[in-house]
């Protein structure tokens, strides 16, 4: 599990990061899932779940691999749409 001191938050959120987190959130949402679910079954932390839902911080690719597979999603499907 990914835990705070793990986690780097950015001063300036980079506009991706914000795409990101909020294309993660909308899916999470449309599956009826709280942070908390969503974290638990990606196994990360809901406070890291949070992080990367408001674009203060980029995932790794493990990361992404982790929420797309907790989503049942392919991890290709997080990036649909980004332009």
């Amino acid at each position: 599990m990914v835990t705070m001191q793990e986690v780097t938050r950015r001063d300036h959120r980079l506009a991706e990061a914000r795409w990101f987190g909020g294309t993660v959130r909308r899916l999470r949402e449309e599956r009826g899932l709280t942070q908390a679910q969503l974290a638990e079954a990606a196994e990360l932390s809901a406070t890291y779940l949070g992080i990367i839902e408001r674009g203060e911080n980029v995932p790794t690719l493990s990361v992404i691999l982790q929420i797309a597979s907790a989503l049942d999603l392919h991890p290709m499907d997080l990036f649909r749409g980004y332009k």
